[in-house]
């Protein structure tokens, strides 16, 4: 790849690396400044449009796919199904997707792949690599701080008079009924009407997807040699990991530090994991009584009484398996596993998750990763994005420690998340497992 476009490549991934944590909020705030319908999407494209752009300009320059792998075979594999099932009549599947669902669903499918094959054919220099570590590292803290600032200093009632509301509900066609058109998740429901709990949501706008990133930071950090700089920005991410009460990122961090132990073959990883999963627990049970404490309005208690009527005999301790959340989670990921198990040839594109919900269509499948791609490329592709995965996991284990116990974690966490859903994974991460498994990751001192 020539200089010019290495360096455009090289710029790119740091753009998506910073403007993809800052994407949500600053499309809330546009919508809360006018900017509305198809302008707000054009402006939303930012990201599509700068990934196309890169990975033609790689293409052009290397006048070839990369296919010497078998992630990479894979992951032709995996985008022909996909487009193959977009090409499918829905009526075939007895699925009802809308095209504007099926263009959604193929965008959320293609974009990981893209990314990989970008990443697959950019080369970074020592200079660059160590740039874009702070990049890394950067975001995480700036993601913590902001957070944390925001939970304690930013009342409740701001959001709900903010675009936040506006850019989910009426740009995005996701209906929040539960916190005045706020994700429900911003708030941890303690049981009691009068201490709901403020959950860290940061830029993001979301506790788990900020939590996802900064778990994938700190295993960064961790792997790296310790200096003063990569200790304090890690105690500055961990921090704002617990304040965000995503337990599954909380596991998928220790299972994240096993993997890097055994990659780097050293025992620091799992003391950590073992110091992290205590805190953790501790947390959990403190949160309610330390965490930043909000307050519902009527229609909101109203909502929330008559959702409570629904679901009677849940619990409200946060590490029993019958709480509200990890039983939502168990139900939405049995209930997925038996559409797939029953309707092996899938329903195509637009039938899953967040692009049937925006679509108006019945969700034959939420939440889980797995289960929604079975939804909607079938068995096949199903099988195709899981090889794909284990072998971008396999090549990563001779070449990072840190992309293997990163890719490890986002494994686990996609068994109940749609992770590839979270921009900043399905860029930046696909982007940088691509690099690695090139072999265009420098061997300095990055990683310990």
């Amino acid at each position: 790849m020539s200089d010019s476009r290495a360096r455009f490549g090289r710029i790119a991934l740091g753009v998506l690396i910073v403007g993809l944590a800052f994407h949500n909020l600053v499309m809330a705030e546009l919508w809360d400044a006018g900017v509305h319908g198809s302008s707000l999407d054009v402006a939303a494209a930012w990201k599509d449009v700068l990934l196309a752009a890169a990975l033609v300009v790689a293409l052009l320059s290397a006048r070839t796919l990369p296919l010497g792998t078998w992630a990479d075979r894979l992951a032709l594999a995996y985008a022909v199904v996909v487009l193959v099932y977009w090409l499918l009549p829905q009526g075939w599947l007895d699925g009802g997707a809308t095209q504007r669902g099926e263009l959604f669903a193929a965008r959320h499918h293609l974009i990981p792949v893209a990314a990989y094959f970008f990443g697959r054919l950019l080369v970074l220099t020592p200079i660059s690599w160590r740039r874009l570590s702070l990049l890394l590292a950067a975001v995480a803290v700036a993601l913590a701080l902001l957070g944390l600032a925001d939970v304690y200093l930013v009342s409740l009632q701001w959001w709900r008079d903010s675009g936040v509301p506006g850019w989910f509900g009426e740009q995005l066609g996701l209906a929040y009924n539960g916190l005045s058109g706020l994700p429900e998740n911003w708030v941890f429901n303690t049981g009691d009407e009068n201490n709901p709990i403020r959950r860290l949501v940061s830029t993001f706008l979301s506790p788990l997807a900020t939590a996802y990133v900064l778990v994938i930071v700190l295993l960064y950090l961790v792997a790296r040699r310790r200096t003063w700089w990569t200790v304090t920005a890690a105690a500055i991410a961990y921090a704002g990991l617990l304040w965000t009460h995503t337990r599954a990122a909380y596991l998928a961090l220790a299972l994240g530090l096993v993997v890097l132990a055994a990659a780097q073959r050293r025992w620091l990883p799992v003391a950590l994991a073992a110091a992290s999963l205590v805190v953790g627990v501790a947390f959990v049970k403190a949160f309610p009584h330390i965490g930043p404490s909000t307050s519902y309005t009527q229609a909101e208690l109203v909502f929330l009484r008559a959702q409570g009527q629904k679901t009677p005999g849940v619990s409200d301790d946060p590490l029993s398996a019958g709480d509200a959340s990890t039983a939502s989670h168990l139900r939405n990921l049995r209930a997925g596993l038996r559409v797939v198990v029953h309707h092996p040839q899938g329903f195509g594109l637009g039938n899953a998750g967040v692009n049937a919900s925006r679509t108006g269509v019945r969700v034959k499948a939420g939440e889980s990763t797995y289960t929604e791609i079975g939804v909607d490329t079938g068995a096949l592709g199903l099988l195709a994005f899981c090889g794909w995965l284990v072998a971008v996991l396999v090549l990563l284990w001779r070449r990072s420690a840190w992309l293997s116990a990163a890719w490890a974690s986002m494994l686990a966490i996609g068994i109940q998340t749609d992770v590839i859903g979270v921009h900043w994974i399905a860029y930046v991460l696909f982007a940088f497992a691509g690099v690695a498994i090139g072999g265009g990751l420098p061997h300095d001192d990055a990683e310990a």
